[in-house]
């Protein structure tokens, strides 16, 4: 099976743009013979860099507004917001993975999740998961999201499970995910670097399945110039804001394409899935190597609602 992992920026904060763009990438990646394509963390329409690069206190009034323009464009599932991405799904017979901001238009019509949705290749919704912990200043634009989505489920090109960025480094996570027959862990991030190179290649030997990790290329010249404060927070117009760094490994450790550093393009990558199962002969985390008379987990699947009206 040939996956592959998109490596191009969005156009920022503006989703109906990112859309055509991702349709198009999508397309392209079907006719080089992928079968799956992974898109990275929030790249629905872009991750909230201004997190990081405004000061806390002093910078609320400006975080306002730059929140204002990612919730005017950001997807509401609960509407059909996934529609075009589903149909793109169905049309090129691809499996999706895919980070987005996620407007909850269920309950509060407000409130914004770091998400990941699976699409099958018919272009059915198969999970969606949203980011458990918002890493520091993260809390500052996404809710928390419950367990509800942290499932492993079985698609058309083998068994997904899906962590976001530093969910990767909660090991109860990734037992969790261990524990229902994982073939593929892709982790959409805005991480990169060695460290997190060797966080993706730990997981791939601890958890005997393949790991796909995928950051979004992006400099300051993909950042338009209309986005709120855009000198203020991207005065090097020459930065590399984020390298990338997508790489996939093997089951049990080894790398076997990547990382795309300071690139942009398509990573393409051929896998076998079943090469997972097997390669958990020499240590299973969930099975034979587990001490479940010693350790035991258990998870909260419910979804968790802060309100609930009887009719």
């Amino acid at each position: 099976m040939k996956l592959c992992v998109i490596q191009q920026p969005p156009v920022y904060l503006d989703l109906a743009k990112t859309m055509e763009r991702a349709q198009e990438l999508i397309a392209s990646a079907a006719r080089k013979g992928a079968e799956m394509v992974i898109f990275p963390e929030a790249w629905f329409p872009g991750y909230p860099t201004f997190v990081w690069r405004l000061a806390p206190g002093a910078g609320m009034g400006k975080t306002d507004e730059l929140y204002a323009r990612l919730q005017a464009n950001a997807i509401d599932r609960l509407k059909g917001g996934l529609d075009p991405l589903r149909e793109a799904a169905a049309e090129n017979g691809v499996v999706l993975v895919l980070g987005y901001n996620e407007l909850d238009g269920g309950m509060s019509g407000s409130t914004l999740f770091n998400s990941c949705a699976v699409i099958d290749a018919d272009g059915s919704i198969v999970n969606n998961h949203r980011k458990l912990m918002p890493t520091n200043p993260e809390r500052m634009v996404w809710g928390f999201g419950d367990a509800s989505g942290l499932r492993v489920v079985e698609t058309a090109v083998g068994r997904i499970g899906t962590l976001i960025c530093w969910e990767n480094y909660m090991p109860l996570a990734r037992f969790a995910l261990y524990a229902q027959d994982i073939d593929i862990l892709c982790a959409p991030t805005w991480d990169s670097g060695e460290t997190w190179l060797a966080t993706m290649q730990h997981i791939a030997r601890e958890g005997g399945c393949w790991v796909v990790g995928c950051a979004t290329s992006l400099e300051t010249s993909d950042i338009p110039e209309d986005v709120p404060y855009y000198d203020e927070l991207f005065p090097n117009k020459n930065e590399w804001i984020n390298p990338g760094d997508a790489v996939v490994y093997r089951p049990f450790g080894g790398r076997l394409a990547g990382p795309m550093h300071q690139e942009k393009g398509l990573l393409l990558a051929d896998i076998d899935p079943s090469e997972a199962r097997a390669s958990r002969r020499k240590f299973d985390a969930s099975g034979h190597y587990s001490r479940p008379d010693v350790f035991n987990l258990t998870v909260n699947r419910n979804p968790a609602h802060p309100a609930t009206f009887v009719d």
